[in-house]
C-alpha cells in the first residue's frame, strides 16, 4: 500500500497515479486508465479528472493499493 497526502481539499485521480510513481507523465494517465483496471473505493473507474478526497482508496492492478491521506 501506497500513501499518497494532500494538503488541498481533493486530489485528481491522475495527479494521484504521478505522485504515487504508478504513470511517469500526465499524458500517459487517459492511456493507462484506458488499458488498466482501476477501482477507487472498490467502483471502477476510468476518469482521470476523478476527484479524491482524505479516506479514498484507489486500487490499481497491478501496482496495489494508494490510500489519500490528509497531509
Amino acid at each position: 500500500m501506497r500513501e499518497v497526502a494532500i494538503s488541498t481539499e481533493y486530489i485528481t485521480l491522475g495527479q494521484a497515479l504521478k505522485l504515487a510513481d504508478v504513470v511517469g507523465s500526465g499524458g500517459e494517465v487517459k492511456t493507462f486508465l484506458q488499458e488498466s483496471k482501476v477501482t477507487v473505493n472498490g467502483e471502477p473507474e476510468n476518469r482521470r479528472g476523478r476527484k479524491l478526497v482524505p479516506g479514498d482508496s484507489v486500487d490499481v492492478e497491478g501496482f496495489g493499493v494508494i490510500v489519500v491521506k490528509t497531509r
